[in-house]
């Protein structure tokens, strides 16, 4: 091999500057250029938010996916530059042994056929939690790993740069303020009387030497300080860039909560409906009858529904066909009724109950021994049951 012994040897006369001035200024016996403050503050918020998003990252990264084992398999997959293999979720797992366990028990008794029922809504959970993840992985968890295996690379890459620039400025001031010290004690001229002129000839040779050692170590010093500046400016640009960073993370940002609001959102829906059909399943158990609460006066306000409440029981207080007869027959409270913003929209079971969509206002009020987890609710001329879990109420 063609090796350049010059360059070879130059380098390792670098690195060796380098490594006797970072030595030197950690016992405190070099003088280091230190950097401006504005500059220390974006080496600071660049180094919290390498570690933060790191946090984030790795986080994020469990929640997604809670089994270290599955984890560190797709790391390597990605690591190999190879598809990882399509995985069953939890849901949808559970979903086929609730099927299986059907078809063995008998799927037309009742225990069968609510396996087949809640299996059919844990395989849509499953479904929705595999978009989920592949949504949030595309949206979030890529461009916060773009940016450590990315841009970060480049400034780390850029501050060693700078640090060995201001290593090598640094060992140039030390050379020059020395060069110059021997150059004074050499441009001392000895007295001719009391010294030989052998002396004296020596001692001029000497100053002539130094001031070129001084003019050598000056060239080099505006050099390093080029190179310097240069190198602090390229950081400098990039260290501003993170400001973008934060942008582009802050939209990132955005677009998970968005999956994952959509997410659950699905999962409620999902569980809103099984257990919408487990209470109208004849032979189903749907609990006790009594009210969990004392039931809603005309005079008294109704709370307001919870985040994620749990679906109100199915017992109503007469049959579909009498219950409609009864409402149509009923006139409002002439007080205790309020105004209720619907949540989401409600598909009506049957005659009884009002369809709701998502948004509109309507006028609610309660009847005596009534289920405290209905309402009527009126829409013009239209009249019917609504469930409180759907309402927001306003006034």
């Amino acid at each position: 091999m063609d090796f350049n012994m010059k360059k070879l040897a130059s380098d390792a006369g670098i690195f060796f500057t380098r490594a006797v001035q970072f030595t030197e200024e950690k016992f405190g016996q070099a003088e280091k250029t230190e950097l401006d403050a504005h500059f220390e503050n974006l080496l600071a918020r660049a180094d919290s938010t390498k570690n933060w998003t790191e946090k984030i990252l790795r986080q994020t990264e469990v929640l997604l996916q809670p089994n270290p084992s599955a984890r560190v398999e797709e790391f390597l997959y990605e690591k190999l530059d190879r598809k990882v293999p399509s995985r069953v979720t939890n849901g949808e797992l559970l979903a086929q042994y609730m099927a299986e366990a059907a078809n063995e028990l008998g799927p037309t008794t009742p225990y069968g056929k609510t396996l087949i029922k809640v299996s059919e809504a844990e395989k849509r959970l499953g479904a929705a939690e595999r978009d989920f993840i592949h949504t949030a992985s595309v949206s979030f968890l890529t461009p916060l790993r773009n940016f450590l295996e990315g841009d970060w690379k480049t400034i780390s890459k850029e501050r060693r740069l700078l640090q060995n620039r201001r290593l090598d400025l640094d060992a140039c001031k030390a050379r020059l303020k020395r060069a110059k010290a021997a150059e004074a004690k050499a441009t001392t001229v000895p007295d001719f009387q009391e010294t030989r002129p052998r002396n004296y000839i020596l001692s001029a040779s000497a100053s002539a030497l130094w001031n070129d050692e001084v003019d050598k170590a000056e060239q080099e010093l505006r050099v390093a300080q080029t190179e310097f500046d240069r190198q602090a400016e390229v950081t400098r640009l990039l260290l501003e860039g993170i400001s973008s960073t934060h942008v582009n993370h802050l939209r990132c940002l955005h677009e998970f909560v968005k999956s994952q609001t959509t997410y659950y959102a699905q999962c409620y829906r999902h569980m809103l409906d099984l257990q919408k059909q487990l209470g109208r399943f004849p032979g189903t158990f749907v609990g006790t009858t009594e009210p969990a609460s004392p039931p809603l006066s005309s005079t008294s306000p109704t709370t307001t529904a919870a985040t994620m409440p749990v679906v109100p029981s199915v017992a109503n207080l007469a049959p579909p066909g009498e219950a409609a007869l009864c409402l149509e027959e009923v006139a409002p409270p002439a007080s205790g009724t309020r105004k209720a913003r619907v949540l989401y929209d409600y598909e009506a079971a049957d005659s009884s109950e009002l369809a709701l969509l998502a948004d509109e206002l309507i006028t609610v009020y309660s009847l005596p021994g009534m289920d405290p987890d209905w309402l009527i609710g009126e829409r013009g001329n239209k009249k019917g049951k609504v469930p409180v879990t759907y309402l927001e109420l306003l006034s």
